[in-house]
């Protein structure tokens, strides 16, 4: 019943502000993200439009309440619910953050940094390794955006490389991200992707920011690319290899035909390596 091809090339995040124009134009996205949060209670009109885009077109779901950095268990009634949602459309591609949104059972409604600690790195890997068989599926994390580090003990990369390979879990590499935060931390953003293999990546997301200065950006993904964003996803696809891409666009949604100039700037790219 459902389109069930892997993922490649470029996606695009779906959002209700433009599903009802998705068929009503020729250009049509390779495949499509959707945060499952939003969708696993919705029903009526919308529930059957998602329905309509499960049936043309490939999905991966990215996540938002997992929250696998708090010190609580994972929550198992949303685990379950998590795991009907991907069972039942057949979606194989799940990823999350690599943070925590929610404390003391309370939920903070974003996303907060980890320190970067070996025993961090061996606490979040436990709980993979419980999502993962909890869901059958290879859990996909994602760098985050941060303006505080809370304890550095070990580097970002090595982090993250340390919980990569305790659970094999994969990568989602935010280039943007990447981006935004060696302007606000001060390092090297062409060093930090060298860190990863083709091997460690899933797929890569890239969206637009807010420069507030010379050494502060805000990740807002309410603005177009910058041309230093997209210089370092070339850069990127040059070491990794060819993975598949997706536009991010989570705020000032501009009207459809216009956010979709901007995946075919961002297409055009992507095949280029995609055909190597």
């Amino acid at each position: 019943m459902w389109f069930n091809d892997v993922i490649k090339g470029a996606g695009l995040g779906l959002r209700t502000a433009f599903i009802e124009q998705v068929f009503d134009n020729p250009i049509k996205p390779d495949w499509f993200e959707i945060a499952p949060e939003n969708w696993i209670k919705k029903r009526g009109y919308f529930r059957k439009l998602f329905e309509k885009i499960r049936e043309n077109f490939p999905v991966a779901c990215h996540g938002l309440s997992l929250s696998i950095g708090s010190p609580e268990p994972v929550n198992k009634k949303f685990l379950k619910d998590l795991k009907d949602f991907l069972d039942y459309y057949e979606i194989k591609i799940y990823s999350e953050h690599l943070s925590f949104s929610y404390l003391d059972g309370k939920n903070l409604f974003e996303l907060f940094p980890l320190p970067f600690t070996k025993e961090m790195a061996y606490f979040i890997s436990d709980k993979i390794n419980q999502v993962q068989d909890f869901l059958n599926r290879t859990l996909i994390i994602e760098n985050i955006s941060y303006y505080y580090v809370p304890y550095m003990e070990i580097s970002e990369t090595e982090f993250i490389k340390t919980i990569l390979k305790k659970t094999g879990a994969k990568l989602l590499l935010d280039v943007n991200n990447v981006y935004v935060n060696s302007v606000n931390h001060g390092y090297d953003p062409y060093k930090y992707i060298c860190s990863f293999s083709s091997d460690d990546v899933a797929y890569i997301h890239i969206a637009g920011h807010h420069k507030i200065d010379d050494n502060l950006i805000i990740d807002t993904h309410g603005n177009e690319i910058t041309n230093e964003v997209y210089k370092l996803l070339d850069f990127t696809l040059d070491k990794i290899g060819y993975k598949p891409v997706l536009l991010e666009r989570d705020n000032n949604i501009p009207p459809y035909n216009k956010l979709l100039d901007e995946y075919m700037k961002l297409k055009s790219r992507v095949e280029k390596y995609e055909r190597v």
